[in-house]
């Protein structure tokens, strides 16, 4: 039997969510775990190794000191996966784009501002190449495996290109446009089973936007039920406001 491919998992800024959801395999943890080389998790291990193959990488860059790093494992690593909405989007530490740097420092740590860095939120794709992208906020951990399944086979998975509304139809969910709410679900990449609008909540776009988004016909959905452009503007720059900025 070959050698087990050497996986590493990294964080910058985030809730670290997303790796939760790996400890939320449970019973399958022990599986996956099983067939790779752990050799960096600071969540859960205290040992580590810099020799890896694969790198997961939660969260965005916030800081300047973050890059170098980010730029070190990218070397390191043969295949780069972001792992989330924050390392995939910018996700929602990007809001704090929408203000001056030295106001959003004020207004988060007030007289101690000037003893902290930061810059605007930029998704890992900004910084360096990204060969995967597991989106979502968090994650979803079936997808997760199914990633990773690919990714030991040498194969690289394919993410769904149709929108959240696909897999609404398929729930036999109510259209959540229809209860009064404003909804991502025409415009976002799918594969999360839906899962806000299942429990009754609106898609807010954590897994971004599909290919070749429709917005013509989100628009005209919007305009049937009384709702603006500015409206869903509102809820894009949740997690898609670093993406706004960028070329």
């Amino acid at each position: 039997m070959g050698m087990k491919p050497k996986i590493a998992i990294f964080d910058f800024g985030c809730c670290e969510g997303c790796q939760l959801q790996i400890v939320n395999l449970e019973e399958h943890l022990l599986d996956l775990i099983g067939l790779v080389d752990v050799r960096q998790w600071r969540e859960a291990m205290s040992e580590h190794a810099d020799d890896y193959d694969i790198a997961l990488v939660e969260g965005s860059i916030t800081r300047e000191s973050e890059i170098p790093r980010l730029q070190a494992i990218r070397r390191q690593a043969k295949v780069l996966v972001a792992l989330g909405a924050c390392a995939h989007t910018g996700g929602v530490n990007a809001l704090k784009n929408q203000r001056p740097m030295a106001e959003a420092l004020q207004t988060v740590y007030g007289e101690q501002a000037s003893a902290f860095d930061t810059i605007p939120t930029r998704p890992l794709s900004a910084v360096v190449q990204v060969d995967l992208a597991v989106p979502g906020c968090p994650i979803d951990r079936t997808e997760l495996v199914e990633v990773v399944k690919a990714l030991l086979l040498g194969k690289m998975p394919a993410l769904p290109t149709y929108p959240v509304c696909v897999q609404c139809k398929m729930a036999e969910n109510t259209c959540v446009f229809d209860l009064g709410l404003t909804c991502m679900g025409p415009v976002t990449r799918a594969g999360c089973r839906a899962i806000c609008p299942s429990f009754g909540n609106r898609c807010l776009g954590c897994r971004g936007l599909i290919p070749d988004p429709n917005v013509n016909a989100h628009k005209e959905v919007l305009a049937e039920h009384g709702r603006t452009v500015e409206d869903i503007l509102a809820e894009y720059r949740l997690f898609g406001g670093a993406e706004e900025e960028r070329p």
